[in-house]
């Protein structure tokens, strides 16, 4: 039996993730400071995956707090997803960035090390190869992260590239993200973002939901089809899926390698729009502004690294990741409830 330790487990990808690995037959440990995560999550994880994940309540930057995690349960393997997550937020508050993300990360790899715990699955980002340079994007996409945020991923994939190569018993997976959404197909999990969602698909769900007004659409006169931007998103339950695949997938890759996880297609902030006013049945109202800084035009995944080496591909299209999300927003119009001792 493999005891996995999920980092961020009460988090939105995090809590698929222990679903994704009781399913796979693995214990897990969940740590987690709750800043972007609920023990609610945790719990309706545990009941979706037929386990119980046991929970600790624990900051990254807390060495001895995190040292007591490994020294009480007896850890085989790491996946690592907690961190602060928003791109704006990053730019203003960038010493926070650094510390939660880089330092804990750094914190984690020691405790593994000293325990004696060496395979590891990071949750990195696409937001590492900085603006595209060719699409789709492979793994050997120049990299050069252009926000604290995307520098915070790029500095740990580079601190545990660094870190494999120190020791022969390390295999480290490093997992790109593009663009995750979606939610379980039972409605019980989902996206829970704190004030103003970050993300295109909650924030046009709460739009579909009348929580807000309108979207606003940032640039309709790109060089694409419709005019706006192209993402490849991908389904949270693939993903969470390509991080079983990772862990399977390491002892046949000694050291440090990456991964991109998405579908290889783009979709437009019009077609997300569109798919999501299908899976409503509501209209959503929107706006064209000017563009924001930075925005790439295009950004899409090469999956066939995933696809031969992890044996994973995603299978859910836009529509499913719409309808599930809308599941998850009509069932929980206010996201989690807080927790209470006789459970959710």
């Amino acid at each position: 039996m493999t005891t996995t330790l999920v980092t961020g487990g009460a988090g939105y990808i995090g809590s698929h993730v222990v679903v994704a690995l009781l399913q796979a037959g693995h214990e897990v440990v969940v740590v987690d400071n709750l800043v972007n995560g609920s023990e609610v999550a945790v719990e309706r994880a545990g009941e979706l995956g037929g386990g119980s994940p046991i929970f600790e309540q624990v900051d990254l930057t807390d060495r001895p707090a995190l040292r007591s995690v490994f020294a009480d349960h007896t850890i085989d393997a790491v996946v690592h997803l907690a961190g602060l997550k928003a791109v704006g937020e990053s730019v203003a508050q960038p010493v926070r960035y650094y510390r939660a993300n880089v330092i804990g990360g750094i914190n984690l790899v020691e405790a593994m090390a000293d325990f004696g715990v060496w395979r590891l699955v990071f949750s990195s980002s696409a937001t590492v190869y900085g603006d595209p340079r060719f699409l789709p994007m492979t793994e050997d996409h120049p990299l050069g992260a252009v926000n604290p945020y995307g520098r915070t991923k790029l500095m740990q994939e580079e601190v545990f590239t660094d870190v494999a190569a120190s020791d022969e018993r390390w295999r480290v997976a490093l997992l790109r993200y593009f663009n995750p959404v979606g939610a379980h197909a039972s409605g019980r999990l989902g996206e829970d973002p704190s004030g103003a969602p970050n993300n295109l698909m909650p924030f046009v769900m709460q739009v579909a939901l009348g929580r807000r007004d309108q979207l606003v659409v940032f640039g309709d006169d790109y060089d694409t089809p419709d005019g706006t931007c192209i993402r490849d998103y991908v389904h949270v339950v693939d993903l969470a899926d390509g991080h079983v695949s990772a862990i399977e997938a390491l002892e046949r890759f000694p050291g440090c390698r990456a991964w991109n996880l998405g579908t290889g297609a783009g979709h437009s902030v019009l077609e997300v729009v569109h798919q999501a006013g299908a899976a409503s049945g509501r209209e959503i109202p929107l706006s064209v502004g000017p563009r924001r800084p930075g925005d790439a035009v295009a950004s899409v995944a090469s999956v066939e690294r995933a696809r031969v080496e992890l044996h994973w591909e995603a299978s859910r299209d836009l529509g499913a990741m719409c309808a599930d999300h809308w599941r998850w927003q009509t069932q929980n119009p206010d996201g989690y409830p807080p927790p209470s001792p006789s459970g959710d």
